[in-house]
């Protein structure tokens, strides 16, 4: 399926009750996510989604087999089945490689800010990495939970530490002792 870059005409909102939650899974004509977040963020997920996608009529519906799917199955505790969810995401460039290099760190797997900061070719780019992380509007997609300090703490996730733990728990990955070198 070929994704237009046209901005979408309609976004769907679809609400999913998950073990943490109800997540807003938002998609648009193509089937495509286009951003995830709790619904106790819902007032701030549309704020944002009406500053990127101005022109976007809202309905209320279901997301498409291809997104809900594997999200229904993530939740179930299939770590990995999020993997081929479509997404597209509005930001930065910089932002957009940030997103781009998170959803190669697998399920199971945590590394640090500055290991990400390395990945992207920009070592000292420390901080504007945790702001590109803490912008990703389609998270638990693109992993930004996966991102822990470099003592292994747990740190800024947007959905709460709580839902963090409990992410990382569903994929197996135990942050002491376990980040990326």
């Amino acid at each position: 399926m070929a994704s237009s870059n046209a901005p979408p005409e309609t976004l769907t909102l679809d609400r999913l009750t998950t073990p943490v939650g109800i997540a807003l899974l938002v998609t648009d004509e193509e089937g495509v996510l286009r951003a995830f977040n709790w619904t106790d963020y819902e007032p701030a997920m549309l704020a944002w989604i009406g500053k990127h996608y101005p022109k976007a009529q809202r309905v209320e519906g279901r997301a498409p087999p291809a997104v809900r799917g594997p999200f229904e199955a993530y939740f179930g505790g299939e770590a990995r089945a999020l993997e081929a969810v479509p997404w597209k995401a509005s930001g930065t460039a910089f932002q957009l490689l940030v997103w781009e290099t998170l959803c190669g760190i697998p399920a199971g797997v945590t590394i640090s800010y500055a290991e990400l900061a390395r990945r992207i070719g920009r070592p000292t780019a420390v901080r504007a990495v945790g702001l590109a992380n803490g912008a990703n509007p389609v998270a638990v997609v693109v992993p930004c939970h996966r991102v822990i300090g470099a003592n292994g703490a747990l740190t800024g996730y947007g959905g709460g530490l709580p839902r963090k733990r409990w992410l990382l728990d569903l994929e197996g990955a135990m942050p002491k002792g376990q980040i990326a070198a």
